[in-house]
Parts: structure tokens; sequence; C-alpha cells
């Protein structure tokens, strides 16, 4: 089962990837609902190879552990340079472990016609005997997240030179 977002962002496709690579700003797309909170500590920025186990909650609610397993990809589409994470870990505990596959994918590439903006996709793939119940409230939480992404996009962009 799928869960696809796709729309452009108020930033530039280079600050998109960089927030992309931030623990902390992934964390706040979820947010304020939705904590995570890691056993050991996080990278400042994710690389390839990289994994970590989180403690995922709704509020006070605990919602679980999560691996996250990260790579990348940077492929062309169109003539636009498409750079993917992706996440294939995989829920360890809470009701997402009842998933067999985890693999969700976020793409940033320059808008079409806007440098200045990003053209962001998602794809989560979900599978296993629980998919068809949980698939609502992920859908749910996804439509939250593109919410939040369009409201910190702005927020990401920097001048490096000061």
């Amino acid at each position: 089962m799928r869960i696809m977002l796709r729309f452009e962002v108020d930033c530039d496709a280079d600050a998109a990837w960089r927030a992309l690579h931030s623990p902390r700003a992934l964390a706040e797309l979820d947010g304020p609902f939705v904590t995570l909170a890691s056993l050991d500590s996080l990278p400042t920025s994710w690389t390839p190879g990289d994994d970590a186990v989180v403690d995922l909650a709704l509020g006070p609610v605990p919602l679980g552990r999560q691996l996250i397993d990260i790579s990348e990809v940077v492929r062309e589409h169109n003539g636009q340079q498409v750079r993917i994470l992706r996440d294939t870990g995989i829920p360890l505990s809470g009701p997402l472990a009842a998933l067999d596959v985890w693999d969700h994918q976020m793409a940033v590439s320059p808008a079409p016609g806007a440098p200045a903006r990003t053209l962001w996709r998602e794809r989560l793939v979900i599978g296993g005997r629980a998919a068809p119940a949980l698939w609502p409230v992920l859908w749910t939480i996804w439509q939250w997240r593109a919410g939040r992404i369009r409201a910190l996009a702005p927020t990401w962009a920097h001048d490096p030179g000061d």
C-alpha cells in the first residue's frame, strides 16, 4: 500500500536537501503531536549508511520503537536533478511493528520554472497484515506532514556566506 505526496515548497532544492539530512528538521515534520527520541545520539546530518533506533510517541502515549536506515540516490528526470533520501528501516515495536514493509522516500528537485522553489515528493510503501488497517492513520499523518513541510520550508533557507 502506498501514500504519496507531491507539492511545491518555498525554498530552493539545496535548502530542502539540507533539511532532509537534518534529524532535527525531519523530527519537526511530524510535530508537535508525534515526537521522536533517540536511544543514542543522532548524527548532526544523515549520511548514506546511517541507522538509528528511535522511540516515537503521540504526546504521552508511546507509539513504539523504529529503526531508521538511511540511503540516498540522485537521478535525472526531465532534465532536472532529483535527489532522493530513503529510509528503509522498520518499526520494531508498537502498533506499526505489525508492518513488515516500510519504504519511505523523500525526493526534492527544483520546481519547474521556479528555481527558488522546490518540487517535494514523498512515497511511503507499507506492507503486512496490518497495512490495510494502518493505511488510513498513516495517510492522515502524511497529510499533516505535507502542511508542516509547507510551513517549515521557508525557514530552511540560509545564506552559507553569513
